[in-house]
């Protein structure tokens, strides 16, 4: 059948399999990880050795269920509706300000006891869907200007980040200015343009990470964690020795000595060293392989895409678990300080885990839309080279 000339009218064809095997590999990788990091926590908090992995399987059966949702859902339809959604994430994240959850001195849940919602990891897909629609109204030549691309895009990211840096969270906030930020240079944003919010957004970093009590401890214990190996630079300690103590085959599946609250939030934050203690140096250079892949196939769903949205939404779903994954290694591994991000479908969170599954969904939806090298129409070929021609003008 041939191709119709006009986006959004192409038949769906295969998914990427790569992704759903990529994802597939990650969540059950996941979900073994997370039963063995978890279960003396489980016990010492709960009483139950199972309470954390009976819950991440919930989450996982969800996602999965999210997934498959959204691959099946022609991705063109949340152009339409990204207005909406993004508005009710606003008020989602001022819910949270107001009648939220707290916990461990912040407030980032909706909900009570075990039914709960963090809105901020929807938040993370809900963006990359409303900034792609609004980059691809506005076109690279708008783009390009301040008054009509730069600084309608700081306010529009600014209120965002402002609502979630409030629960606190500076990881999430940073991860979605790296996502929104590697869309509008994708989008067509010039070199001076790029500088200014580089270098904006590095000062309200640095000024951010400073100025809180928790996240200055953070710093004090990348930079001088052995000064203070029982305070400030324990978790980050810690953290490394178990990956060093895992040796190139690790001390086996269970092993792990870190997780006896050696190493905090072991299920969490620090389920990266746990790997590397239990299942050694060839396990963690296999988990950063899967994640290299997903981004290699997750770019190349991007760069193929037949329209600017969906190549603007691959490219921000792509970005968003790389960088997430990124800055949780690098933390754990005493390469950046330590962000509190949790490791994408890897860490004990079931928001997180059925978030980023949704966004594997729409991702590899755009996937069946994608340019396979050929067209049977040459008007939709044509179509098709002008996008591209537009896009690297």
């Amino acid at each position: 059948m041939a191709a119709a000339p006009r986006t959004g009218d192409w038949a769906p064809g295969r998914p990427d399999f790569a992704l759903i095997a990529l994802a597939a590999a990650l969540t059950i990788t996941g979900l073994v990880v997370v039963w063995s990091a978890s279960f003396v926590i489980g016990l010492a908090r709960f009483g139950d050795a199972n309470y954390y992995i009976f819950r991440q399987f919930i989450w996982a059966i969800a996602g999965t269920i999210l997934m498959v949702v959204a691959m099946r859902i022609d991705y063109h339809i949340y152009r339409r509706y990204a207005m909406p959604i993004m508005l009710i994430t606003i008020f989602m994240l001022i819910a949270v300000l107001v009648v939220g959850v707290e916990g461990n001195g912040a407030r980032r849940w909706i909900g009570a006891g075990d039914l709960t919602i963090q809105p901020a990891e929807f938040a993370k897909l809900t963006v990359i869907l409303y900034v792609a629609a609004w980059l691809q109204s506005k076109g690279p030549e708008q783009v390009r200007t301040w008054e009509g691309g730069l600084i309608p895009f700081v306010i529009i990211i600014g209120l965002v980040a402002t609502l979630i840096i409030l629960e606190p969270s500076l990881g999430t906030t940073m991860i979605i200015l790296v996502i929104t930020v590697t869309m509008f240079w994708v989008a067509g944003a010039s070199l001076v343009q790029m500088f200014a919010l580089g270098a904006a957004g590095l000062l309200a970093v640095v000024m951010l990470a400073t100025l809180q009590g928790y996240r200055a401890d953070r710093l004090t214990g990348f930079f001088h964690g052995e000064a203070d190996p029982r305070g400030h630079g324990f978790q980050t300690l810690q953290a490394v020795m178990a990956i060093g103590n895992g040796g190139w085959n690790g001390l086996g599946l269970g092993a792990s000595r870190g997780k006896f609250f050696y190493i905090p939030e072991s299920h969490t934050d620090g389920v990266f060293a746990i790997i590397g203690e239990e299942l050694g140096f060839i396990a963690t250079v296999a988990v950063l392989g899967l994640y290299i892949l997903l981004m290699i196939r997750g770019y190349q769903v991007a760069r193929r895409c037949r329209d600017d949205f969906g190549m603007l939404v691959a490219a921000g779903i792509t970005t968003w678990i790389t960088a997430q994954a990124l800055l949780n290694i690098g933390g754990i591994t005493r390469v950046i300080p330590l962000t509190g991000v949790p490791l994408p479908f890897l860490s004990f969170g079931g928001n997180a885990l059925a978030a980023v599954m949704l966004a594997m969904g729409v991702l590899i939806s755009i996937s069946r839309h994608q340019d396979r090298g050929a067209y049977d129409d040459p008007d939709a070929a044509a179509h098709h080279r002008r996008i591209v021609r537009r896009r690297r003008a």
